[in-house]
């Protein structure tokens, strides 16, 4: 079983041609409501991937938290430990523009109530094969959760975004940080991904550095070091490409795949999931990602 300790969000995406500078007004051309959130994402995304998820976080007691928890269920993911908290839930604002990039504005909302996990979310952590962390709760929390897997035993996986500086009592407790080139450099202070991966092996036992369709960089502190390409396809949404490869990520670690073969498998899972608009509408299943890599 992989838990995910994370956000959970309405996304509210406008798709545009073009996005606004600042000042600037444009017409687009659709808007949808996704359940979403980094969180979130992650459980759908690992569920459909093959595994067992239990989810841990918080929605408000408003109509986006009751979707928000359905749309877990229905994919598959254990809600129980799911809490509801009085006031709204978790929002992010989204723009998709027509080359599939995007930005975001996150309100934290019910998100942002969330502590340091209690007994019944400890004893979840110590009874997972991993689980999976990212910087939409408050640090504190997600802190909590990091010591509580390295307690346990179990391997914590860290999404440092939105990215921050990170203190040293998070990284110790962290197994594997995997992100992007931007929240890389943001995170060390080097430009360049592979000298951004030499620092964050600094910090933790192993890193990932996803590089978009440059694919993604490995390396660990055993002196492995791994470049994967990135499967070819053409985005309409890259919304939730990151979220997709974490996931899929644990799954292939939890399932015992050597390094490159868990990289492969994370990797086709995110170039499927750019093809489709949306954020966990967007996730493809075990039997796709199979297809996609025979």
């Amino acid at each position: 079983m992989i838990s995910v300790f994370g956000s959970a969000n309405m996304d509210l995406v406008a798709y545009v041609a073009q996005a606004p500078r600042r000042g600037e007004t444009v017409t687009g051309r659709a808007f949808r409501t996704i359940p979403g959130g980094k969180g979130a994402n992650q459980a759908i995304a690992a569920a459909r991937a093959g595994a067992e998820v239990t989810f841990l976080g918080a929605v408000g007691d408003d109509g986006f938290g009751a979707e928000i928890r359905d749309t877990l269920a229905v994919a598959g993911v254990n809600v129980e430990h799911l809490r509801k908290v009085r006031g709204p839930s978790g929002i992010a604002h989204i723009v998709v523009d027509d080359t599939g990039g995007n930005s975001i504005i996150v309100v934290p909302g019910a998100n942002g109530t969330v502590t340091a996990p209690d007994a019944a979310e400890r004893a979840v952590i110590a009874g997972s094969r991993a689980v999976l962390l990212q910087l939409e709760l408050p640090l504190e929390a997600v802190t909590g959760a990091a010591r509580a897997a390295k307690e346990a035993g179990v391997p914590a996986i860290l999404t440092p975004a939105p990215a921050r500086e990170l203190p040293d009592e998070l990284l110790d407790a962290v197994t594997l940080v995997i992100p992007n080139e931007h929240e890389a450099a943001a995170v060390t202070g080097e430009s360049e991904p592979e000298a951004a991966l030499e620092a964050l092996l600094d910090r933790v036992p192993e890193a990932v550095i996803t590089l978009g369709s440059e694919g993604a960089l490995y390396g660990s502190r055993s002196g492995e070091r791994l470049r994967v390409a990135a499967v070819r396809v053409e985005a309409v949404d890259t919304t939730a490409a990151g979220d997709t490869f974490a996931g899929a990520l644990a799954v292939a670690r939890s399932e015992g795949l050597a390094a490159a073969e868990a990289l492969r498998f994370a990797s086709a899972a995110a170039a499927l999931s750019v093809r489709r608009q949306g954020a966990s509408t967007s996730m493809p299943t075990r039997a796709e990602i199979d297809a996609a890599l025979s």
